[in-house]
């Protein structure tokens, strides 16, 4: 009979009894599989791998050791369960044949033909993940190495989350059970670093977590293009900003995150670039811990870096810098110079926030020593179709920004590593 016409069912073992017939490598794994799903485990064979003595020896399998006999799938009782794996197929046959006597379900190793029950390739989300609880099991028609690479590209997207993993019914604790209603568990909140904007430079942890929450609280500067894969009963929150143009605060935006998570909710706040990279993500976290809120953050590829990367300028380049420093420009030139006080001479300077006033942080760079003919980069909307870039110098910065039109989102790199651009261009997707 063909695995194809099987009907598919999860068993629940735990506590009860499976034997598995054969100590070879197939059985071991079989059997490790039997005692992850908490069952009574017997092993039958004159002989057993290192993996299976292993088990042994952390007292969660009993081993008979010897060959199989008549009976031994019903004394002292029946088995819920046999698998049997010993490469000799008169056994294997004998086995499958006292089990349907016996109505046991059995799984033969040598040929799923003559099974009455098939072990599918499975693909489990990590325990404490986003896709937490989802099993899913692959059957490939009797061919196991198809199973296996089907499963594993669904675990890859388990992983990633590209799969719908988000809980839709609540989870019930076993006590709470016929008790009635009760108030929901405290959800958590993500700060996701996006990225500098492209849907698929968000990490494999923000991606998945993404695919799993219930609320969705988004500025402007994140891959926004991900918020159409959510489901349509995800809350999204857009609480974006522009310059100049605040219509969600910050005190709001924290009480945002702890009450929806506080009504049992899991919350990503999702964030340009990286959260705790001029994000504001201290402010946020510091505010769930306060009001007993779990929060984790997933680093992001920040804009600091990464934008000027796909401009083809590297922010440290051998015989031309070796340090860099950040800062945000929107609180105008004091805070630049004071930022670069203790930076080596030739230090590049990444600017966030930078075009508003240009014109005041380049005469304060100009007043603290930087040369009028350093190279000044200013690149829009990073990583997106209308990347540009505008290259001019210190002094000629806020004249030539203003005669290109160059508006926010934009970084503004300042140092001799926007002559690196000269020879590589764009380098973005």
């Amino acid at each position: 009979m063909s695995s194809e016409a099987g009907y598919p069912v999860s068993l629940d073992l735990r506590g009860r009894r499976a034997v598995v017939v054969g100590g070879g490598p197939v059985a071991a794994r079989r059997t490790a599989g039997l005692v992850a799903a908490g069952a009574a485990v017997e092993v039958i064979a004159p002989w057993v791998t290192e993996d299976v003595q292993d088990l042994l020896a952390d007292g969660r399998v009993v081993w008979h050791q010897r060959e199989y006999l008549v009976g031994d799938l019903v004394d002292p009782e029946p088995a819920w369960l046999v698998h049997t794996a010993t490469g000799d197929r008169d056994v294997d046959t004998a086995v499958a044949a006292h089990a349907d006597a016996a109505r046991v379900w059995c799984v033969r190793a040598d040929d799923a033909s003559a099974s009455s029950a098939w072990t599918p390739a499975v693909a489990r989300g990590a325990e404490s993940g986003p896709a937490a609880g989802v099993t899913i099991a692959v059957t490939a028609g009797g061919d196991p190495r198809r199973a296996v690479a089907v499963r594993d590209a669904v675990a890859a997207a388990l992983d990633s989350g590209t799969l719908p993993v988000r809980r839709v019914r609540a989870v019930t604790s076993d006590a709470a059970r016929g008790q009635g209603a009760s108030a929901p568990a405290t959800g958590r909140v993500a700060l996701v670093g996006g990225g500098p904007g492209a849907d698929d430079l968000i990490t494999v942890r923000g991606r998945s977590l993404l695919a799993a929450a219930d609320v969705v609280v988004t500025d402007r500067l994140g891959p926004r293009g991900l918020l159409a894969t959510l489901a349509a009963d995800v809350e999204v929150v857009d609480v974006g900003k522009t310059a100049g143009n605040h219509p969600v605060g910050q005190d709001r935006i924290n009480e945002i995150l702890v009450e929806h998570a506080l009504a049992g909710r899991n919350v990503v706040r999702l964030k340009g670039g990286d959260p705790f990279v001029l994000g504001r993500g201290g402010e946020e976290a510091l505010y769930c811990a306060a009001h007993g809120v779990p929060v984790e953050v997933v680093p992001g590829v920040t804009s600091a870096v990464s934008v000027p990367a796909a401009a083809g300028i590297p922010v440290t380049h051998r015989g031309i810098t070796a340090s860099f420093v950040v800062a945000s420009a929107h609180e105008g030139s004091e805070v630049v110079t004071a930022a670069l006080k203790d930076a080596p001479a030739d230090a590049t300077l990444v600017l966030l926030m930078g075009v508003s006033r240009l014109a005041d942080t380049a005469a304060g760079l100009i007043r603290s020593g930087r040369s009028a003919d350093t190279p000044v980069a200013l690149i829009e909307s990073g990583w997106t179709a209308a990347q540009r870039t505008t290259v001019t110098t210190l002094a000629c910065a806020a004249r030539d920004a203003e005669a290109a039109g160059v508006r926010p989102p934009a970084i503004v790199v300042v140092g001799d590593v926007v002559r690196v651009r000269e020879q590589l261009g764009d380098l973005h997707g």
